[in-house]
């Protein structure tokens, strides 16, 4: 079975939650479904962002980079050829069951 792509959702870093909720309401007209002052979930249609608060500073661990959530159906294959090709180390699988 070939791997099928089910969302893309961008983990965006913030040091401000609640100025970027209202930013992406006003110019991305998305709506919150979820924040407190570490995280929100914001949609817009079928689109949905993530916002993850973060310092930027040398003990946070991204250094105020983002993440890329990626939802599939059956990691088994792509994630045997990320292995073969050297894109990711075999201890690096998350697995989230539903």
């Amino acid at each position: 079975m070939k791997t099928k792509l089910l969302e893309i959702a961008p983990v965006l870093s913030s040091q401000n939650i609640e100025r970027d909720i209202a930013w992406y309401k006003k110019n991305v007209g998305s709506t919150t479904l979820y924040s407190d002052k570490m995280y929100a979930l914001l949609q817009r249609d079928s689109i949905n962002m993530h916002l993850q608060w973060h310092a930027d500073t040398e003990d946070d661990l991204l250094l105020g980079g983002s993440v890329i959530r990626v939802m599939v159906d059956d990691i088994q294959p792509i994630y045997k050829e990320f292995i073969e090709r050297k894109t990711i180390k075999p201890e690096k699988l998350m697995l989230k069951t539903a």
